[in-house]
């Protein structure tokens, strides 16, 4: 496996023999396009990716797009010109890459997209994730009994978000949806961390600085509710405001033990990812695969905690 930056990639391609005619590797090449390599999520799913790319003995290179869709743009369009095998993608803009991605379709290479929903009628072969509205309802439901039981019967609640993520504003507008009017719940507002860990914290700290009364915080994915425990942590407010999100880590974990992280959305990523690189070596191998491959999440708190500790020493 070899993992790349976009100055790299053609470089290293021709070095290695990748995708350069009469110079092709013995065995296929996927290519796997990430958001970033920060988040602890995607390091997850990359080493799912790894773990099903040696299993199925195919070569897979790695392109890191660090946040830029651009970058994501031009590394599809130069592994298109590689001829791989196959590309997984998690897009950070799903429309922005759609272009690429059906000229890769028009090439013949074979395209799933994970975690991030590409539209319905899109080029790509299957579409491998959660679904992101029906988890936002599912963490709505934690919190709204938790406001009658637990927070005296009121709320007011800001949210730490993505807006330049699609599937972090659908996890946004589905939980904002299932709790806006009800009774007792409040809204502080909405910050933007753009899916960036140091973003976060410092969008989170300014909507506590401006809301002293705030006691909730929904965050929309792992590097938003990083951000929005450091800010609660940096302020001294851990028993004040409750914390609910996205995506386990073990600064959420030890938020949990404290008590002012209430419950976190787990997926799969290493599971997606490996689905994802499965999909790409049955299709290179002339096979077929479902539409849409479902992974299901699990609604973490301190009552089922302990099986995740493992992984989030």
């Amino acid at each position: 496996m070899i993992v790349v930056n976009r100055r790299t990639l053609l470089a290293g391609a021709s070095a290695l023999g990748l995708g350069i005619p009469g110079a092709r590797a013995a065995t296929p090449t996927l290519a796997m396009v990430q958001i970033n390599q920060q988040a602890l999520f995607f390091n997850q799913m990359l080493q799912g990716a790894q773990g099903a790319a040696k299993k199925a003995g195919v070569t897979l290179d790695v392109f890191n797009a660090n946040d830029s869709p651009t970058e994501q743009n031009n590394a599809v369009e130069t592994y298109i010109q590689q001829k791989v095998a196959g590309i997984l993608v998690d897009a950070i803009d799903v429309n922005g890459l759609l272009p690429s991605i059906q000229q890769a379709a028009a090439a013949g290479i074979p395209v799933v997209a994970v975690d991030a929903v590409l539209p319905e009628d899109g080029p790509q072969k299957a579409q491998i994730g959660v679904d992101n509205a029906k988890a936002g309802q599912l963490l709505a439901d934690v919190f709204l009994p938790y406001v009658q039981a637990s927070m005296g019967g009121r709320a007011k609640l800001g949210v730490v978000g993505a807006l330049n993520s699609f599937i972090q504003n659908q996890r946004q507008k589905a939980f904002l949806d299932a709790v806006s009017g009800k009774p007792g719940v409040t809204m502080a507002g909405v910050v933007d961390g753009r899916n960036i860990q140091d973003n976060a914290l410092a969008v989170a700290e300014t909507l506590l600085t401006g809301n002293p009364d705030m006691t909730a915080i929904y965050a929309t994915g792992e590097p938003a509710l990083l951000g929005a425990i450091a800010a609660v942590e940096s302020q001294g407010r851990q028993g004040t405001v409750k914390v609910f999100g996205w995506d386990l880590t073990a600064q959420a974990i030890r938020g949990i033990d404290a008590g002012y992280v209430v419950a976190v959305v787990q997926q799969d990523p290493a599971g997606m990812a490996a689905a994802g690189i499965d999909a790409l070596v049955a299709l290179s191998r002339g096979g077929t695969v479902a539409r849409t491959i479902a992974v299901p999440v699990a609604i973490v708190t301190r009552a089922n905690v302990d099986p995740y500790r493992p992984v989030f020493k």
